[in-house]
């Protein structure tokens, strides 16, 4: 089995200006682990390049030290005890594959989560870890997300909490939320840029080869992924006909002509399948083009509305405010990743 000693850290918490404690436990998902701290340490490398004194202090701990198996061949050996006495700066708390089973054998955990989190300056559940917090009664009353998976799950066991099942992550006061597995490090990366600035994460994104940064609102689903798991046959090459023709002026009118159904049966047929009308799915996909458009080009935004099917670039400023509450330019600036010369 693959292991990791966290002896190896750039910095130890008890030396860095910004200690983060990234906490684990038997059955812990390992990117979510993983992800945060090659995030943390890397911008820990810009911050040396620059001769920046300022350093991520990154210390592994868990519930009880020693070798902590993950979800994957890696285990982590973990020397450090959960913190009991002093400032708590950051702490993230890793989710799990079975979380129900975790929330049954790490009761300490839950218990310290009760009694430490509100004292840090920022605690971050990652995906499923939301469940401690919300088992601790810490997240009453608040808004949260986690993996899509196990969303109704934790509204059903916690009904006092407000879950947001469509978020990359969310904040409430100094309690962070976080959707499934690479979520983290779009969260972890939103922390390097609440710390240092946008454009040290941005050269961390680089490295990692990443966009920087999804939206904490933006959503965790995909039109287009969702086109490849819908049921019938018929539904899925109407969505691939539907992908192929964005840019064209589609109404709901013409799609229904397309599946050879009158407007009224295909919107009430799309809906069951899909869960979402045909005019929202068809949104959806515009905004979905135009942010790949919007990344990958530096087309002016009346193309990336033409190409994307948008009447005018009037109208896309309306989706994109509705849907990511960014404009498509200050989306462009914001998220662009830098692309690859030639």
């Amino acid at each position: 089995m693959g292991w990791m000693d966290n002896r190896a850290d750039t910095d130890r918490t008890a030396a860095a200006t910004h200690p983060v404690y990234m906490v684990i436990y038997p059955g812990f998902k390992s990117m979510e682990a993983v992800g945060p701290v090659n995030v943390l340490t890397y911008a820990n490398r810009h911050l040396q390049v620059r001769g920046d004194p300022r350093r991520y202090g990154i210390t592994l701990t868990a519930p009880h030290p020693g070798t902590i198996p993950s979800d994957t061949i890696l285990s982590i050996e973990v020397s450090t005890a959960l913190p009991e006495k002093g400032s708590l700066a950051t702490v993230m708390l890793a989710g799990a594959l079975d979380i129900e089973a975790a929330l049954l054998h790490e009761a300490g955990l839950v218990d310290w989560c009760r009694r430490r989190a509100f004292e840090a300056e920022r605690f971050a559940a990652l995906c499923s870890a939301s469940f401690f917090l919300a088992a601790a009664g810490v997240l009453n009353k608040r808004r949260v997300t986690t993996h899509w998976s196990v969303a109704d799950l934790l509204q059903r066991r916690f009904p006092e909490i407000r879950v947001d099942a469509d978020a990359i992550f969310v904040q409430d006061g100094n309690l962070w939320t976080s959707a499934g597995v690479t979520a983290a490090i779009d969260l972890t990366l939103a922390f390097v840029e609440q710390d240092f600035g946008r454009d040290l994460a941005l050269n961390v994104a680089r490295d990692l080869v990443i966009y920087l940064k999804r939206p904490g609102g933006q959503s965790q689903f995909s039109s287009i992924l969702s086109s490849q798991m819908t049921g019938p046959p018929g539904m899925r090459d109407l969505q691939a006909w539907i992908l192929a023709n964005l840019h064209e002026p589609l109404r709901v009118l013409d799609m229904a002509k397309q599946a050879g159904m009158s407007a009224r049966n295909f919107s009430r047929l799309f809906v069951t399948e899909l869960g979402v009308s045909p005019a929202n799915y068809l949104e959806n996909a515009r905004c979905e083009r135009a942010i790949t458009l919007l990344l990958d080009t530096d087309l002016p935004m009346k193309a990336i509305a033409f190409q994307s099917g948008f009447r005018s670039d009037e109208q896309m400023r309306k989706a994109f405010s509705r849907r990511f509450s960014l404009t498509p330019r200050e989306y462009r600036e914001r998220f662009t990743s830098a692309r690859v010369g030639g």
